[in-house]
């Protein structure tokens, strides 16, 4: 397995696995909607998108967006996204996407990486706190929906 940050030329490829993310989570399919929106995230780089091959194909993907911390005058990083097709799930490819993740936060000198999760997500709890991400118990986060998800 190969872990490397996509560029456009893997729009196709990604294109597929976030539209089978964005089902995950109750979203309704749309392949051509998903491209637009990857389209304009590599063609604005505002997000950084990190992969896995294996046998010759992309496998799972975390997308990242920045953002800053005014306290610390630091950058930090969103971990947005993180999908892994069923049949590669369990076999190391969610570990080395974070891993992936966490050096490219440390080499741009970020000060965290924050992220969120539903509630019911025990997997991806269990696999963020074993490689040391901790439950915010300081903060109530909040949002305000501007428009119907």
């Amino acid at each position: 397995m190969k872990v490397f940050q996509a560029h456009f030329e893997h729009l196709e490829e990604v294109t597929k696995l976030f539209d089978q993310y964005r089902v995950f989570y109750q979203s309704s399919s749309d392949l051509e909607a998903a491209k637009e929106f990857l389209q304009e995230r590599f063609h604005k780089q505002d997000s950084i998108i990190f992969v896995v091959q294996d046998e010759g194909r992309i496998v799972g993907f975390t997308q990242l967006y920045p953002s800053f911390s005014s306290v610390s005058m630091k950058r930090v990083w969103i971990l947005n996204d993180l999908f892994v097709e069923l049949a590669w799930r369990n076999k190391g490819v969610a570990k080395l996407l974070l891993r992936a993740a966490e050096d490219f936060a440390r080499e741009t000198e970020a000060v965290r990486i924050t992220l969120a999760t539903q509630i019911s997500n025990t997997a991806a709890q269990a696999l963020y706190e074993s490689l040391g991400y901790c439950q915010d118990e300081a903060f109530y986060h909040y949002s305000l929906p501007l428009v119907a998800a």
